[in-house]
């Protein structure tokens, strides 16, 4: 009787591992598609010769953003939207895909924009920092988690560096 409970049990356990780790694949396969899709479009076109990140900015718009280098070896970002990045993809037809070139050197850095976003904080973690297009045009939106354990957003202007948005304590 003792065997049979034992099997059952690591029956069950095992079979909750491989669920999660089913649903887990299946749920990230949308944003693997999205970033995989756009980098395609960037190296095609020839807007980037390397590829070093991709990350999915959800705003108003969806946006895919590809960050390498260019031609000329400068760090330059692509952002994709991403249900017209879909769509074209699907038609071959990779010139109506509304794209924004930025050259990273020509605004805020990414730890410029952390510093920004963080000034006068008690930062416990930095979530993340990822460059999108809003009203302002690029900004970095910079999450983060501040010692009370809440969420704040800050939206800081890539070519300003001054903030354009804050969302705190949530």
């Amino acid at each position: 009787m003792k065997s049979w409970i034992k099997f059952f049990a690591i029956f069950f356990v095992m079979l909750a591992v491989v669920l999660t780790v089913l649903v887990t694949i299946k749920a990230y396969a949308p944003y693997h598609s999205a970033t995989q899709e756009a980098k395609d479009v960037v190296l095609k076109e020839r807007l980037l010769k390397t590829v070093d990140k991709s990350y999915v900015y959800n705003s108003t718009n969806h946006y895919v953003t590809v960050i390498g280098k260019n031609d000329k070896n400068q760090s330059t970002a692509v952002v994709l939207n991403q249900d017209q990045s879909t769509a074209v993809v699907l038609n071959q037809d990779q010139s109506k895909v509304k794209k924004e070139v930025i050259e990273l050197s020509k605004g805020v850095t990414e730890k410029e924009a952390i510093k920004i976003a963080t000034e006068g904080q008690k930062v416990k973690k930095v979530l993340h920092v990822h460059l999108g297009i809003e009203k302002p045009g690029p900004v970095w939106e910079v999450a983060f988690e501040n010692n009370r354990d809440e969420l704040n957003y800050v939206y800081v202007v890539f070519e300003t560096g001054q903030w354009w948005k804050k969302i705190t304590n949530l």
